[in-house]
Formats: structure tokens, sequence, C-alpha cells
């Protein structure tokens, strides 16, 4: 990877949405909604607290997450179109 996040920040993979409906109906491309849902595929080492003690971040490589629509920024990293954030900007970690 060509990217290493600062601090708390993450580097997330979108996960694609599903191609049909539950009755069949192929979705066309252009009425699919961004996804809200990704994998972490790098994390930033955390912010530091006041006495300068590194605070590691709650989500690692790997998990997988759900974040709000509108957050974060596209990038493109080694061609691939990522989205990083920070780790506030995370709603929760899919089990």
């Amino acid at each position: 990877m060509a990217l290493k996040p600062l601090h708390d920040r993450v580097l997330v993979r979108r996960v694609e949405g599903e191609e049909k409906t539950a009755g069949g109906l192929i979705i066309p491309d252009s009425a699919k909604e961004k996804p809200a849902e990704g994998e972490i595929i790098a994390v930033g080492e955390g912010l530091r607290n006041a006495d300068g003690e590194r605070v590691t971040l709650d989500v690692k490589v790997g998990d997988k997450v759900l974040f709000g629509k509108w957050n974060g920024q596209d990038i493109t990293v080694d061609g691939e179109e990522l989205l990083i954030m920070k780790e506030s900007d995370i709603i929760g970690i899919l089990s």
C-alpha cells in the first residue's frame, strides 16, 4: 500500500452493493447508491493524549465497518478508489 493514514484516520475499501433486488430485478448502475459499508485496509497510529502517549484506534485492518453516507474523502491509491476518514466517522464494526 502506497499510503499510510496519519493520526486517527483510516483507509476504507467500499463494499459493493447488491446487483439485484429481493424480487430478482437487476439494479442499473445509475440507480445504485454508494454503499456505507466497507473494509478497513490501513489505520493510523492514533492520536496522543495530554501525557504524550499514543491512544490506539478501536478499529484494525480487516474490520468490516459502517459509516455515514457523506463521511470521508474519496481518493485514488494505486488505481483503486478508496475512502479516507477519521475513526470518529465510523458508526460501528460489523461482526
